[in-house]
């Protein structure tokens, strides 16, 4: 596969979706069709069905595991049918979360461990790793504030746990960037978004130039 898998994470709050939207506003008219932007959960038509499952604020008494399973079918369908075509092909795809996401949320937040976690997404995506993770820090406080104040109006199952949780999913976010250095970079999303979208642009065009000749 010649093409290229850049994906972007973060605890909730961070502004990465917000950064990714302007960078493909950007960049979308001199990459074209090289380009594939997409999310996780969802992506096609059955990824996208379990993500509603997933996020449905009706589902509170959903288990851990069911939620960590429901993750890792999302994105085996996902693979299959959007991301590893388009690698294929030779496009960059901008993906927002991939695995790092099940790590964090439900390896560390909901305590099931890292290392189920990551056995479990190997047996989804056989492996594939992103070329790339722009990981979007921002402290606990912060993300939570601007859910508030941003996203009063679109909260859902995942944005209702207790403060505790979100500070194991920040720290187990940190640990990988730390550890996985050569994949992750990590941006300071405290800063204005048109500085991190400049410092983000400027992270994958070194890291992936190909498609900016």
């Amino acid at each position: 596969m010649n093409g290229k898998l850049v994906t972007f994470e973060g605890s909730e709050g961070a502004g990465k979706t917000t950064a990714l939207n302007r960078i493909i506003s950007i960049i979308e008219p001199q990459l074209g069709n090289d380009l594939v932007t997409t999310r996780e959960p969802g992506g096609n038509v059955i990824s996208e069905e379990i993500r509603n499952i997933i996020v449905d604020s009706r589902n509170q008494n959903m288990d851990a595991r069911t939620e960590a399973l429901l993750f890792a079918a999302a994105r085996r369908q996902h693979l299959v049918e959007k991301i590893i075509p388009a690698l294929k092909r030779g496009q960059l795809v901008l993906c927002d979360r991939f695995v790092e996401s099940s790590i964090a949320y439900q390896g560390a937040g909901r305590g099931i461990g890292e290392a189920a976690i990551k056995n479990l997404n190997d047996f989804a995506t056989e492996g594939l790793k992103p070329d790339l993770t722009i990981y979007f820090d921002l402290p606990v406080e912060v993300g939570l504030e601007r859910i508030k104040k941003y996203r009063s109006d679109e909260v859902n199952r995942l944005d209702k746990e207790k403060h505790d949780f979100y500070v194991k999913v920040h720290n187990a976010y940190d640990e990988m960037a730390t550890r996985q250095s050569e994949q992750i970079v990590r941006i300071d999303a405290t800063q204005t978004v048109e500085q991190v979208v400049s410092d983000v642009l400027a992270i994958i065009e070194k890291r992936v130039p190909e498609y900016f000749k």
